[in-house]
């Protein structure tokens, strides 16, 4: 679709046939006219039908996903052009997220393993991170102790690791299935010895674990919005997506039972989507930050644990 017709030799103008690729940027052109007939679904690494056709065209290829403008004259043989067009036919079959046919998924220059265990690994906490939590923490050596709350694949604690290199992490996840994949990930950057995998629902296996830095993805996304879901996010777990009636379920619990689980100074970072009205109507007295992210300012809350100390569930 959207690629040049051909009249065959010897045969009947109403004979056609579409001109195969031949190229890595005809691949890409081919693919996102494709997705965009079919009425593809994004958000799991990529936006739009032509950067998800390019990633899924570099990745077939083997070539680096960096920077597509360097191999868009490139000719691959024919059986990889086939794989190319293969992978992008079960993409409009299965309706599968990306990540989940290549079984990756990268957060910056971050590459994680994932499959349909855990979430696929995006989140704004990520772009924070890369900046150490800058400037609500102003000295990252002093940061020793962190958790990743609703770990799922590990992605957040494993950059956890990488931001604070002092620091020993507490990975906790409600699934064990998604702490298979986390185990995965944290050995493949070599943490063993600096991340522990919990198996916990929220706070509830780490009594008297205190931290100076706790961050958090929980799920968020309304009743209301999990019915008219997308097909792609539907093979997602349900229980890392179900926030409850407004979003908020997991929230209230974390934003209740934070305080007994941070150290003096200790800041809270929690990912909320697109639900800070919300939010700020069910916590009116606490003085949330939400720092400038790419793409929303609206999304992830800081708050230091002292505001956090007098709250009582609402």
């Amino acid at each position: 679709m959207g690629q040049p017709t051909v009249l065959l030799k010897h045969t009947s103008r109403r004979r056609r046939t579409r001109a195969q690729p031949q190229t890595v940027g005809e691949l890409v052109q081919h693919g996102a006219a494709r997705f965009k007939a079919m009425r593809l679904k994004f958000g799991h690494g990529t936006t739009n039908a032509h950067d998800e056709a390019a990633y899924l065209a570099l990745h077939a290829l083997r070539l680096p996903l960096a920077r597509l403008e360097p191999h868009l004259d490139l000719r691959p043989a024919p059986r990889q052009i086939a794989n190319v067009l293969k992978l992008f036919e079960r993409r409009i079959r299965e309706r599968r997220p990306a990540a989940y046919l290549t079984r990756e998924a990268w957060l910056g220059e971050f590459r994680f393993y994932v499959d349909e265990r855990a979430i696929v690994p995006r989140s704004y906490i990520a772009e924070l991170l890369r900046d150490d939590l800058a400037p609500w923490i102003a000295k990252p050596e002093k940061v020793r102790t962190a958790l990743d709350l609703c770990t799922g694949s590990g992605c957040l604690a494993v950059l956890l690791a990488h931001s604070f290199p002092r620091a020993t992490i507490d990975a906790a996840d409600i699934s064990r299935d998604a702490l298979k994949v986390a185990r995965r990930n944290v050995a493949d950057y070599r943490l063993q010895h600096r991340i522990r995998l919990i198996a916990s629902d929220l706070f509830a296996a780490l009594a008297g674990r205190r931290y100076d830095l706790i961050v958090a993805n929980p799920p968020y996304v309304k009743t209301a919005v999990m019915r008219r879901l997308p097909r792609e996010h539907r093979h997602e777990p349900r229980l890392a997506l179900a926030g409850g009636r407004d979003g908020l379920d997991t929230v209230r619990i974390i934003l209740s039972e934070a305080a007994a689980h941070l150290k003096p100074g200790g800041l809270l970072v929690v990912e909320v989507g697109h639900n800070r009205s919300r939010v700020e109507r069910a916590f009116p007295r606490l003085p949330f930050t939400w720092p400038d992210i790419s793409g929303s300012d609206n999304c992830v809350f800081l708050l230091y644990r002292e505001p956090l100390s007098s709250l009582s569930h609402p």
